[in-house]
């Protein structure tokens, strides 16, 4: 019997193998008939279909515009003219303003200061005697020449007769009538004459070179009594217009001497700022500015450009509603030579008017402000928002209210308006959105923003910041 079993399990590990094969293969077979059976038993995919939903956009409709061309600079306020008070005199201070410190306003007119006069009041005192008595030797010297050309008719009257005694005893001494002695005795007096009359002469002579330097001393004279005046006058210091003190150096009872610094006075008429201007943005400015018809000759910027037509606008920074309008006076030479600009020089008339602190304060020695200068343009520009162009493009909306993207050129941003030069006709409408996914021909649904078309307006003109 075991002989018998082991013959049987030999023969199942014999073809065990061979069974193995056969499972692979029937797996196979079955494989491929579900795989044909579901290839025959398939359905098409359904095709659904979704329709395109158009972006809702804001849009604004491209207009030439009225515009004001535009400069800004900023710049440091200070007096249009500061008084300087220097001492022209030496002299020890005898009187001072109780109010005379730094920041004090006082009005046209108030005395400031005086230097001892008493100096200056005693050479007044000693020219005008000297001139009193310069002045009284004129009518003695018209009186000494009077009275000298009588005598000189006197003596040439006398001479007269002593020639013509001389003449007869000549003719007697001839005829041996008279003697030597005689003759000679008249011609000596003749002679003597003759001196008398010559000595006046010269005297009278002699008087218009003594009127001339008696006129020479009365002005000298006058002179130093002018001089001993303005130095008096020089020693009150007296306000010639309404000032604010900004540096006081002098005190009571101190001696001052010539040429010493004595305190500082700011003018209140009228304040200026130097605003630095980029020259990209002064050339645009000046450029809408009708050109004047200058003579050849001139030299002189503001006979070439008429600065009158400027509005000048001048704010303080960090004080939103302190602002001034200013004028252009004049452009400083040369360019500013840290930053290579520009220097425009604004005047504020009235700085202190309407002053109300601290909401408005006055336009003082040293307030930073922001400058804004302006002239209409001389034609209507094209200009839409600075933010509905797109590195260079902007984006339309066609008649089919589809996307259409453009390049564009621009001139120049200002007011965060871009002024677009070409490739933008007026009438076309411009998306003013900013897209996620900006396709051309993409579908828009587009919606017209006619309140900001009036802003843009608004700002072009100026009228809104």
């Amino acid at each position: 019997m075991s002989k018998f079993f082991n013959t049987v399990g030999g023969k199942l590990r014999a073809n065990q193998p061979l069974r193995r094969t056969l499972i692979v293969l029937a797996g196979f077979a079955v494989g491929a008939a579900l795989l044909v059976l579901f290839v025959v038993n398939r359905k098409a995919p359904e095709r659904l279909e979704t329709a395109v939903v158009p972006v809702s956009v804001t849009v604004i409709e491209a207009k030439s515009l009225p515009f004001r061309l535009e400069a800004r600079g900023h710049g440091v306020a200070r007096p249009a003219e500061t008084w300087q008070a220097v001492a022209n005199v030496a002299g020890r201070v005898v009187e001072r303003h109780p109010n005379l410190e730094g920041g004090a306003i006082l009005g046209k007119g108030a005395e400031l200061l005086v230097l001892d006069p008493s100096r200056y009041e005693l050479s007044i005192a000693e020219a005008r005697s000297e001139l009193a008595a310069l002045v009284a030797e004129g009518p003695q010297l018209d009186t000494e020449e009077a009275n000298t050309r009588r005598l000189l008719e006197l003596e040439r009257e006398r001479l007269t007769l002593a020639e013509q005694e001389l003449s007869r005893i000549e003719n007697l001494a001839e005829t041996g009538a008279v003697s030597l002695s005689q003759l000679d005795e008249q011609r000596r007096a003749t002679l003597a004459q003759r001196q008398a009359v010559a000595s006046l002469e010269n005297t009278l002579a002699l008087l218009p070179s003594r009127r001339e330097m008696l006129d020479a001393q009365r002005e000298r004279a006058g002179t130093r009594l002018a001089q001993a005046q303005r130095d008096l006058e020089d020693t009150r210091f007296v306000a010639p217009y309404d000032l604010r003190l900004s540096e006081v150096e002098v005190e009571l009872h101190q001696f001052v001497g010539v040429g010493q610094t004595l305190f500082q006075a700011d003018n209140l008429s009228a304040a200026e700022v130097e605003a630095h201007v980029p020259v990209s943005m002064m050339r645009r400015l000046v450029g809408g500015i009708a050109p004047a018809d200058p003579p050849n000759e001139a030299l002189d910027l503001s006979e070439r450009i008429d600065f009158s037509t400027i509005d000048a606008k001048l704010e303080m920074v960090g004080a939103p509603g302190a602002n001034w309008k200013g004028r252009v006076t004049r452009i400083a030479s040369g360019l500013d030579p840290v930053t290579r600009t520009v220097r425009v020089v604004v005047r504020v008339d009235h700085p202190y008017r309407d002053a109300r602190p601290p909401e408005r304060p006055p336009l003082q020695r040293g307030v930073y402000t922001r400058v804004r200068l302006s002239v209409p343009s001389p034609e209507p520009l094209l200009a839409v928002p600075a933010e509905a162009v797109h590195a260079g493009e902007v984006f339309l909306v066609d008649d089919d209210d589809r996307l259409e993207r453009r390049p564009v050129e621009v001139a120049f941003e200002q007011r965060n308006l871009a002024v677009i030069a070409a490739g933008l006709a007026s009438g076309e409408r411009v998306v003013v959105d900013d897209l996620p996914s900006a396709l051309h021909g993409m579908p828009l649904a587009p919606r017209r923003d006619e309140a900001l078309e009036r802003q843009i307006a608004a700002r072009a003109t100026g009228d809104e910041p």
